[in-house]
């Protein structure tokens, strides 16, 4: 039987194109890090980078003196993230990093080594934690990589509402290929560990299919 993480990186040269992401999902990643607010200067954890469609906006958002760190445990996703950097015309190859490894047993040091040897100011996850069956710990050990008053952004789906529940069945066609469950919300992770709900703000997409929920992680899950 094919495991979920196994199904995520395969076809992975035509991901971008068969995912939805031009009609549904990029909107999702652009509420997320309009939500996480990344500033000048900032590192961020692309936790479950996959091809790299978040770096765009995150590069944008840090700028030259920023620093982008993705991890994906599929070198499939990673080969088609390296040609992204090496497409760009910004000069990502300074800004960007990538950590081929799996994000349930990756130690937090190597993240807090990517950083330059400091936490990083945040970790923001689109679309990935609902492939990874050991979400909890890996969402554990990514929030231990952020420095203590660093902010988090998840972004994920769950069942669309209203009319656009015409989409429903293209979205759990989707998350049968690539192994997501559609049901994880795993964004209750970060309510969860959130510095206090006052931190917590979120927004939904397309029907309140795509959630994208950001706040300032609490000091216990942090180092």
């Amino acid at each position: 039987m094919t495991t979920p993480m196994r199904r995520y990186g395969v076809g992975a040269r035509w991901y971008d194109v068969l995912s939805g992401e031009r009609w549904v999902y990029r909107a999702g990643r652009e509420a997320g890090i309009r939500l996480l607010d990344p500033r000048p200067g900032d590192t961020v954890i692309d936790l479950g980078c996959g091809t790299g469609l978040n770096f765009a906006g995150l590069v944008a958002a840090v700028g030259p003196t920023g620093r982008v760190i993705g991890v994906d445990r599929s070198s499939d996703m990673l080969a088609v993230a390296r040609r992204r950097i090496g497409a760009a015309a910004a000069g990502w190859h300074d800004i960007v990093t990538l950590v081929e490894a799996d994000a349930a047993t990756l130690d937090p040091a190597t993240l807090r080594a990517a950083a330059g040897g400091r936490g990083a100011d945040a970790v923001f996850s689109t679309y990935a934690l609902s492939v990874i069956p050991a979400r909890d710990e890996a969402w554990r050990r990514a929030c231990a990589a952020v420095r203590p008053g660093g902010r988090a952004g998840i972004v994920d789906m769950q069942r669309p509402r209203g009319r656009w529940r015409v989409l429903e069945p293209l979205a759990l066609l989707a998350c049968a290929t690539g192994g997501a469950d559609i049901d994880a919300h795993p964004w209750r992770l970060l309510e969860r560990d959130a510095a206090d709900s006052r931190s917590v703000v979120r927004a939904e997409r397309k029907g309140g299919h795509l959630v994208a929920v950001a706040a300032e992680l609490s000091p216990a899950v942090t180092r």
